[in-house]
C-alpha cells in the first residue's frame, strides 16, 4: 500500500503563509480605519412642534364691562377665553396667589401661570414661550389704554409686572 501526497505547489504554501501573516495586520489596518472615520450620528428623532397653549380660565365680577373687553381682546389675539363670574374675586386672587398689591379687577390662569388684570395677549403669548419661573404676570390698578381699557382716548404708560410666589416683581414690559 502506498501512500500518495497529495501535490501543493510552492505558489500555494507562499499565499497560505503570506495570507496568515497579513490576516493580522489586515484586521489591524481596518480596526484602525474604523477608528479614524468619524461615527455617523443616529438619526435624530422628529420631535412634534409643541402649539403654544391658548386656552386661558378668565374669573370676572358679572357686572364689569372692561374685563369683558379685555376677553375679546383675548379673543381677537387667538386665545381661547373660558369666563367665570364671580362676585368673590378676593378668593379667586388668593387662590392663585396674586398679591393683594398687584390686584385688578380680573384674575386669568393659562398654563402654571396667573394673570392678573390687562395685560396685553402678545405679552401672555411671550411668557407661555419665555416659561420663565414666576407665578405669573400683573397689570395693577386699571390703566388708561391698556387692553379692555381704551374708552376715553387717553392712553397712560403702564408697567407689566412679572411676579414671583413670595410676591417679588420685576418689570417684564412697559407700555
Amino acid at each position: 500500500m502506498s501512500l500518495s501526497r497529495p501535490s501543493i505547489s510552492r505558489r500555494d504554501v507562499l499565499l497560505t503563509m503570506a495570507s496568515a501573516a497579513a490576516a493580522p495586520l489586515l484586521s489591524s489596518l481596518l480596526a484602525s480605519r474604523a477608528m479614524a472615520q468619524p461615527a455617523k450620528a443616529a438619526p435624530k428623532a422628529s420631535a412634534k412642534p409643541v402649539a403654544p397653549i391658548k386656552d386661558i380660565v378668565v374669573y370676572k365680577d358679572p357686572s364689569c364691562g372692561c374685563c369683558g373687553d379685555w376677553v375679546k381682546h383675548m379673543r381677537a389675539n387667538g386665545f381661547t377665553v373660558t369666563v367665570h363670574d364671580t362676585t368673590d374675586m378676593d378668593t379667586v386672587k388668593l387662590s392663585m396667589g396674586v398679591p393683594a398689591a398687584l390686584a385688578s379687577c380680573h384674575t386669568g390662569r393659562i398654563g402654571k401661570y396667573s394673570i392678573e388684570g390687562h395685560v396685553p395677549a402678545d405679552l401672555i403669548t411671550r411668557l407661555m414661550a419665555e416659561q420663565p419661573v414666576a407665578r405669573g404676570l400683573a397689570v395693577p390698578g386699571m390703566p388708561n389704554g391698556s387692553p379692555g381699557m381704551e374708552q376715553g382716548g387717553k392712553k397712560d404708560k403702564y408697567d407689566v409686572l412679572l411676579f414671583d410666589a413670595a410676591g417679588k416683581t420685576r418689570v417684564y414690559a412697559s407700555r
